[in-house]
């Protein structure tokens, strides 16, 4: 019997979401499993990716081959420091306009009334730059 880690698809129409399933190879996508390993869902952003490193490995050492898909998400389980940022969606160019300016918007602070500096403890240099600047005008009194 030949094992496949793959995808298999839950969820309503039009709103998928996928567990990570050990499954033969002769089984239908959504069919009949043998263990599932983890879940992945795309819609959320970023994507929700929950899989079982441990128990994955114990599959692939039993010989369980990955699909192509699996093993990019596999890469991101093991690694989620080195994984890529998500791409979005391709928008068109009136809404990447759109986005681009709510995002430089949202990047430049609004302008804040000045804050009152609290005073703050002099250093030795400014101490002394001060008391000089004081002695020129007690002497010229």
């Amino acid at each position: 019997m030949a094992v496949k880690i793959r995808l298999a698809r839950a969820g309503a129409k039009k709103a998928p979401f996928y567990r990570i399933v050990a499954a033969d190879s002769r089984s239908p996508r959504d069919g009949r499993f043998i263990e599932i390993l983890g879940r992945y869902n795309p819609r959320t952003e970023p994507s929700h990716i929950e899989l079982d490193v441990e128990r994955t490995d114990e599959w692939l050492g039993k010989g369980a081959q990955m699909t192509e898909t699996v093993a990019k998400l596999y890469e991101i389980a093991k690694n989620p420091e080195t994984a890529a940022p998500a791409k979005g969606p391709k928008l068109s160019k009136k809404a990447q306009a759109k986005a681009d300016a709510a995002a430089e918007a949202a990047a430049t602070p609004a302008e804040e009334p000045a804050a009152q500096e609290s005073p703050a403890e002099e250093t030795p240099a400014e101490e002394a730059e001060a008391a000089s600047s004081e002695e020129p005008a007690e002497a010229a009194e």
